[in-house]
């Protein structure tokens, strides 16, 4: 994977991808508000985007950030969200994790967690080395 163009041919992934945008929780339209259109501190993210075989909620190529947004049927999926996780740390991504309920309890503090991630980490090489990436949990 080289940049922002990015994401795997796969049309039905593609597609659903497309859907999801349509279909966003509640959680996914507020923290887009504040993500959407370079708000943050200039960085560009996308939503719903295909990577290789995976959809993201949220990223930001420039920084390599996965931001994913979990209800609750990720507290019965924590092996499948952990597989994810490791792909995209091998492939030289950070991934935050949040809980819907951080999101519209604590919106404020969720963004500081993003700026702070953001303006933390250095832009990434070109062809980041296999396994190089942190998986940062979220907040407390």
């Amino acid at each position: 994977m080289t940049g922002e163009g990015e994401g795997g041919g796969d049309k039905e992934l593609s597609n659903f991808a497309k859907t999801l945008r349509k279909n966003s929780t509640e959680a996914e339209k507020l923290l887009w508000k504040y993500l959407r259109s370079k708000q943050l501190d200039n960085f560009k993210f996308r939503r719903q985007q295909q990577i290789d075989n995976y959809i993201v909620d949220f990223i930001c190529f420039e920084k390599r950030l996965v931001i994913e947004l979990d209800g609750g049927q990720h507290s019965v999926e924590t092996e499948m969200d952990l597989i994810r996780d490791n792909y995209f740390r091998e492939q030289g991504f950070k991934v935050l994790r949040f809980w819907n309920n951080e999101i519209s309890k604590n919106i404020n503090g969720v963004m500081e967690v993003i700026k702070e991630i953001l303006i933390s980490s250095p832009s990434p090489q070109p062809s980041p080395a296999r396994g190089e990436g942190v998986l940062v949990s979220s907040l407390c």
